[in-house]
C-alpha cells in the first residue's frame, strides 16, 4: 500500500463517523447508506481517488401510496440535477472526476468521483457530500404522502428537532 493510501485508511478509521467495511468506510451519520473508497490516482501520485456512493430510496419506494409516473420522473431528475452541486458544499476546492445517479430497483444510487491530496481532510469532505445528499434528499419531500422509514425517522427527527446537526428550524417542507 502507498503511503497517501496508508494515511487515508489511517484517517478513515480515527474519524468517528466512519466504521470500516469490505476495503470502504461507512459512514454513521446520515439515515441513507453512504460508503466511501479511497484507492490511487492515475493523475497525480500525491492525490488519491475517493469514490462515494450513497443509496436513497426513491420516491415511489419510500411512499406508502402509489406515485404516478410523472411525479416519479419529475422528483428523480430534479434530485440528480440538485445533487450535482454537492462540490460547493464543501468548504475545499472539489471538482467531481464523475457523478452518476440512477434508479435500481426502488433504489437512488448516486456516486461521485473525486482527487483530493489531503487524506485528513478526505473524511470530512466525503461526509459533507453525504450530508448533503440527506438534506437535498428531505428538501424533496413531497407533501401528502406516508412515508416508510428511513424517511419517516428523518421527518419525525426534523418535526421533534432531534438532529444534532440541526440548530432546530423548522421542517423542511
Amino acid at each position: 500500500m502507498t503511503e497517501p493510501l496508508e494515511n487515508a485508511r489511517q484517517a478513515f478509521e480515527r474519524h468517528t463517523a466512519y466504521s470500516t467495511e469490505d476495503g470502504g468506510y461507512v459512514l454513521g451519520t446520515t439515515a441513507f447508506d453512504s460508503r466511501v473508497v479511497a484507492s490511487e490516482s492515475d493523475a497525480d501520485s500525491w492525490m488519491l481517488q475517493y469514490r462515494l456512493t450513497v443509496r436513497t430510496p426513491t420516491l415511489a419506494s419510500a411512499v406508502e401510496e402509489d406515485v404516478g409516473p410523472s411525479l416519479r420522473a419529475g422528483w428523480f431528475e430534479t434530485f440528480e440535477r440538485r445533487l450535482e452541486d454537492a462540490p460547493g458544499a464543501v468548504r475545499e476546492d472539489i471538482t467531481l472526476d464523475d457523478f452518476s445517479a440512477r434508479s435500481d430497483d426502488g433504489e437512488a444510487i448516486v456516486e461521485f468521483a473525486f482527487q483530493f491530496g489531503n487524506s485528513d481532510r478526505a473524511p470530512d469532505v466525503a461526509k459533507a457530500i453525504a450530508e448533503y445528499v440527506e438534506g437535498t434528499y428531505v428538501e424533496g419531500i413531497v407533501p401528502g404522502y406516508t412515508y416508510r422509514p428511513p424517511v419517516s425517522e428523518l421527518l419525525s427527527n426534523a418535526h421533534q428537532g432531534n438532529n444534532d446537526e440541526v440548530s432546530g428550524g423548522p421542517t423542511p417542507l
